[in-house]
């Protein structure tokens, strides 16, 4: 089952993060000094893992993971949070982070979809 959830808020620094390639996420719960540098989703239950080879999609935009930090999955399932890097690199440079490929930077909204797609095993 795919991890599908919506963007509630956009904080007032996101645009400066995104054009350096970085997008950082987390749910409702987040203090208001991290929400004003990341997107906030509806809080919902993550049950699976993200590995390489998954998709992560904003709005009509899909990225293919390439790496996942060996701090991400623990974050995304305890606060919602992890931040993405549009690099297409095959490792991360923080151990929350999950490395995406695709084409361009997101441009989100409230109300957009953000969604995990797993691939089949």
């Amino acid at each position: 089952m795919d991890f599908t959830t919506e963007i509630t808020q956009i904080g007032e620094m996101v645009e400066e993060f995104l054009k350096e390639k970085l997008l950082i996420v987390f749910d409702e719960n987040a203090p208001p000094e991290l929400a004003e540098i990341a997107i906030l989703h509806t809080k919902k239950e993550f049950t699976k893992e993200v590995k390489a080879g998954d998709m992560v999609r904003f709005g009509d935009l899909i990225y293919e993971v390439t790496a996942v930090g060996h701090e991400a999955n623990k974050t995304l399932e305890s606060m919602g949070h992890c931040s993405f890097s549009f690099t297409g690199e095959d490792q991360v440079k923080l151990p929350g982070q999950i490395e995406l490929k695709g084409s361009g930077i997101p441009s989100v909204n409230i109300g957009d979809s953000f969604q995990i797609i797993y691939k089949e095993n």
